[in-house]
């Protein structure tokens, strides 16, 4: 069971979307007439084909997450991402649903890009189960979908203060009468651009599509 919450000002970038589009009328245009009588292409229209994840009313710095990697090292987000897109999830390996599907639909899309691009991308999962995900648990399970994916490990409460910075809800990881462990986290990856700042979020279920789109864009500084 998790449940996603976004920060205040995300849901204000997500209203101010919807307030746009309930109050923007439908009418003939020049670009519509190119495909009269037909499903519009959002290709055509003015604006659409831009990013198409989750905008943030306000950008977000890169916090200074200092944690584990899969190896034992210390390892420092700042540092290692420097100049570079990264992607930043939360999550744990024992997840049935939207972690695995999250990492192996990042993997996809960038298995879908050109080298060039593809070297310029970081994907970073911090694990809000730290109790299971050792280092070589999470090494093991991201290697599945990408060996250069990083994990990332440390204290509960560490991790949570991270992400916190984020807006992104953890709870702490809790057994059930009959054996099992919840673990509630946010769903979002925040995606952070070369020059150190997240103009942008995607959500779960995010289309591979979507990201493979919004991915040389974001390399190239457009947000």
């Amino acid at each position: 069971m998790r449940r996603r919450r976004l920060p205040v000002h995300m849901y204000t970038a997500v209203a101010g979307v919807l307030i746009a589009v309930l109050l923007a009328g439908c009418g003939a245009s020049a670009g519509a007439g190119r495909r009269a009588g037909g499903p519009v292409n959002l290709d055509d229209v003015a604006g659409a084909a831009g990013i198409r994840g989750v905008g943030l009313e306000h950008p977000v710095d890169k916090p200074d997450i200092r944690l584990t990697d899969t190896g034992g090292r210390p390892y420092d987000f700042r540092q290692a991402t420097a100049g570079r897109l990264t992607l930043l999830f939360f999550g744990y390996s024992h997840c049935p649903d939207i972690c695995p599907t999250t990492m192996a639909d990042i993997a996809a899309a960038l298995g879908a890009l050109p080298g060039a691009d593809r070297s310029k991308v970081s994907v970073v999962f911090v694990t809000s189960d730290p109790d299971r995900d050792t280092g070589a648990v999470l090494h093991t399970w991201l290697a599945q979908f990408d060996p250069s994916f990083v994990g990332l490990t440390g204290s509960f409460d560490v991790i949570a203060g991270y992400a916190g910075q984020l807006g992104i809800e953890l709870e702490p990881p809790r057994r059930q009468a009959d054996g099992s462990v919840t673990v509630t986290h946010g769903t979002q990856v925040t995606a952070f651009s070369p020059d150190g700042t997240a103009h942008v979020v995607y959500l779960a279920g995010t289309k591979v599509a979507d990201y493979a789109h919004d991915i040389p864009l974001l390399i190239a500084g457009q947000t």
